[in-house]
């Protein structure tokens, strides 16, 4: 069970990624069947040796209304149209992924074994997610008000974002006292899922990343300019005020570098919240915001710069910096969750505290007047990743976790 929507008429899974390269490398080694949730009312379909199972949301208008003003979230509304797909495809094991997923409600439901993976954990991330930005900056809209649909419909203001990941939070956390399987993939998710899952066993099983990162491989460069990468979002948490005092020191130094940051444009409401909480603080050069980039034009940038930085206040194991390892760009990453699993500090790269720019900008000086160091760094975080991320080895662990799970 998981998320998608539909581009084309085709299945396309929510965060593209890594879920639709698992789909892909699994379908032709079990008896596949996916639900989702929909927007519109459409039968089940099969495509490539998948089965496709659509659950109808609701009235969009309605949804949306009630998400906007009654700040709803599913949670057990669904569980007739839950059951009445598992009564019809009879599964040896039912597998959902995240926490929070309104899915989760099926547990005590069936008799069949139900195992959650680890995706993020709501709970953590309620608790760190004032560590860039105070409660105060949750009063700032995140997209001005424009007309009388956005007033009635959106839903985009931090506090409403809060609001929503509290209610997930409550969901998540009932779902997984009551689980029995827990797949996880670092120490930080194994050790939280001893705690908020007591009675369950712990199962260690790799993601799959997407192919392009396995075919591209980065080679230092001779850069007039020290140019660092950062793919990061329109997020409270991820440290995108980090990266920019980080740079403001940089400049401060004389250091010349250029720092260009995928995931957000110049108008993207984080933007205007950093310029607002640092003032002149906020770097007035060398930062590129270069948007939303696919996959190959991502991979494109990442070759090109000579540093891979990742600010975030709060990971699992972070896709974005499992990508820059596999091309083997020299990381450093923030000490964030379950990251000290995923980069192994000053061997595959540097791990510096969340928060701190003046450890962030000193690890890029450390890079940069170090290059046989950084080159040393990615090339182990190339290997490590290369074997992380094989799709055969995680393959392999996911049927293994299954017929474990299945037998006992």
């Amino acid at each position: 069970m998981g998320e998608l929507y539909l581009r084309n008429n085709k299945p396309a899974l929510v965060n593209g990624g890594w879920m639709k390269s698992l789909d892909k490398a699994i379908q032709n080694k079990v008896d596949l069947h996916v639900a989702f949730y929909w927007p519109y009312k459409i039968q089940p379909f099969k495509y490539g040796n998948t089965h496709y199972y659509p659950i109808y949301s609701g009235n969009i208008i309605i949804e949306n209304l009630k998400r906007r003003w009654l700040h709803s979230e599913k949670d057990r509304d669904d569980i007739q149209d839950f059951l009445s797909i598992i009564r019809e495809v009879n599964p040896d094991i039912i597998h959902i992924h995240g926490t929070e997923n309104p899915f989760g409600c099926i547990i005590d439901n069936v008799n069949i074994p139900v195992v959650i993976s680890i995706q993020g954990n709501l709970t953590v991330l309620k608790h760190k997610y004032f560590t860039g930005f105070e409660k105060k900056y949750l009063k700032y809209a995140s997209n001005k008000i424009r007309n009388i649909t956005a007033l009635l419909f959106a839903d985009k203001s931090w506090r409403h974002q809060y609001i929503h990941l509290s209610k997930k939070q409550k969901i998540e956390e009932k779902n997984l006292l009551k689980c029995k399987y827990v797949i996880g993939r670092t120490d930080w998710d194994r050790r939280i899922t001893r705690i908020q899952a007591p009675n369950s066993k712990y199962f260690h099983v790799g993601e799959i990343m997407r192919d392009v990162f396995f075919l591209k491989q980065w080679h230092p460069h001779n850069n007039a300019k020290t140019i660092i990468h950062t793919t990061n979002g329109n997020t409270f948490y991820k440290g995108f005020e980090t990266l920019c005092y980080a740079l403001y020191l940089l400049n401060e130094i004389n250091f010349n570098t250029l720092w260009r940051v995928a995931g957000i444009s110049y108008d993207s409401p984080i933007v205007k919240l950093t310029k607002k909480k640092l003032g002149r603080i906020y770097p007035s050069t060398s930062l590129e915001l270069l948007g939303r980039l696919d996959e190959e034009r991502l991979s494109d940038e990442l070759l090109k710069a000579d540093i891979y930085a990742m600010p975030s206040h709060i990971e699992n194991s972070p896709n974005n910096l499992c990508e820059a390892m596999l091309l083997g760009l020299p990381c450093i990453a923030a000490c964030a969750g379950g990251t000290s699993s995923i980069l192994e500090d000053r061997k595959e790269g540097i791990i510096i505290q969340d928060g701190d720019p003046w450890a962030l900008a000193g690890a890029i000086v450390e890079l940069a007047n170090n290059p046989q160091k950084a080159i040393s760094y990615g090339q182990n975080a190339r290997e490590t990743a290369q074997k992380r991320h094989n799709n055969n080895n995680v393959v392999s662990e996911l049927l293994e976790t299954y017929k474990s799970i299945i037998e006992k």
